[in-house]
């Protein structure tokens, strides 16, 4: 019998570009009896990544209880003829400094607009689809979240 072959590892610019092309991924909180998993929309400033979470809903409750998570993304064919991504695993550390929280909700309001993302979105982040995204800056309904302390990143692609 022979030997199962691995899932190809990425390089360090294989993955910042995986994270840098997608704009959603996935968290997983510690939960009590199970993880919780959850899906956010995040910048990445090419060294950091950074989630809006709104003030309410189970995850604020575990992150309250434990910030150390799995943050994952991907990018996978629908017939899976490709697949590639990338899971960190670390804490998520909330942004205090109203100066940077601003420049990360620009970027935020940047991304939406640059991918086109709908404005259906704005339910995730607190907000109407009838408001407009600046309103992200200029209102405190969400929190700003980055990752910190990462202590292992996997990175696979199918080759």
């Amino acid at each position: 019998m022979s030997a199962p072959l691995k899932i190809p590892k990425m390089l360090k610019p294989e993955y910042d570009s995986l994270i840098r092309d997608n704009v959603v991924s996935r968290i997983a909180f510690f939960g009590k009896d199970h993880p919780y998993i959850a899906p956010f929309l995040y910048v990445f400033d090419e060294k950091n990544l950074y989630f809006l979470s709104t003030r309410y809903g189970k995850k604020m409750e575990l992150f309250s209880q434990n910030p150390a998570v799995s943050v994952e993304i991907e990018n996978v064919a629908p017939d899976m003829s490709a697949y590639k991504f990338v899971t960190l695993l670390g804490k998520l550390s909330e942004v205090t400094d109203d100066e940077r929280k601003r420049a990360v909700k620009r970027h935020f309001v940047q991304l939406i607009s640059d991918k086109k993302i709908s404005e259906n979105s704005l339910y995730a982040l607190g907000h109407s689809p009838t408001e407009s995204p600046e309103k992200i800056i200029g209102e405190d309904r969400t929190m700003v979240w980055k990752l910190v302390d990462v202590k292992e990143i996997v990175a696979l692609k199918n080759g």
